[in-house]
């Protein structure tokens, strides 16, 4: 039998679905929340609650945004002749924070992972082809991250895209300042301004 109340085991149930968030981190979080103001507890709640009701898919990259187009793709100062492909919402905020990078971005949701069962077709791949259809990007910028997964995935885009690197686009990967192994939400600024700075063509 249970000594904690119905409602905070429910909460920890909750947040232990969260990834890397394990049975302590979920038990101190929800004992943690009981010490707030009641305000500042409604005001997470409404945040929750309002997530998915303000978020949108842009049209165009597939990034998060409040707005579709997003904001980066309706932008009049971006150069709109570079595509920046990259896994995750989160690694475009990293790309953003270093103020280096000025093109636009194809953003897949994900990686090639067949032990996950998540094959190309369960990835924004063939939005990015029909991109590059329209025939005005001269550059594409490969930014997986640099672990199997994002290999991977970069490996596939690479052979799909051949007709088009024949065609003159190029293909480049960021170079790997970034460590093997680690993900681009991690990635120090400087650490992620030298790897585009040393990309390489793939």
């Amino acid at each position: 039998m249970s000594v904690l109340p119905k409602a905070i085991e429910r909460l920890i149930e909750q947040f232990q679905r969260l990834p890397g968030i394990g049975p302590k981190t979920a038990s101190r979080l929800s004992l943690y929340l009981l010490n707030v103001p009641q305000l500042q507890l409604e005001s997470l709640a409404n945040a929750l609650s309002g997530l998915k009701k303000s978020i949108v898919f842009c049209s165009v990259c597939c990034n998060i945004a409040e707005t579709d187009p997003c904001g980066i793709c309706q932008s009049q100062n971006r150069n709109f002749e570079m595509i920046c492909v990259v896994e995750s919402p989160v690694d475009v905020f990293q790309i953003e924070k270093t103020g280096k990078y000025k093109g636009i971005y194809h953003v897949l949701h994900g990686a090639i992972n067949p032990l996950n069962n998540i094959g190309p077709d369960e990835i924004r791949i063939n939005e990015l082809i029909k991109r590059l259809e329209k025939g005005t990007v001269k550059e594409l910028i490969l930014a997986t991250n640099p672990n199997m997964e994002g290999e991977a995935t970069s490996m596939y885009i690479k052979k799909e895209l051949d007709g088009f690197h024949k065609n003159g686009l190029l293909i480049t990967r960021l170079a790997h300042g970034l460590p093997v192994g680690a993900d681009l939400e991690y990635a120090d600024e400087v650490t992620l301004s030298r790897a585009f700075e040393g990309r390489r063509e793939y």
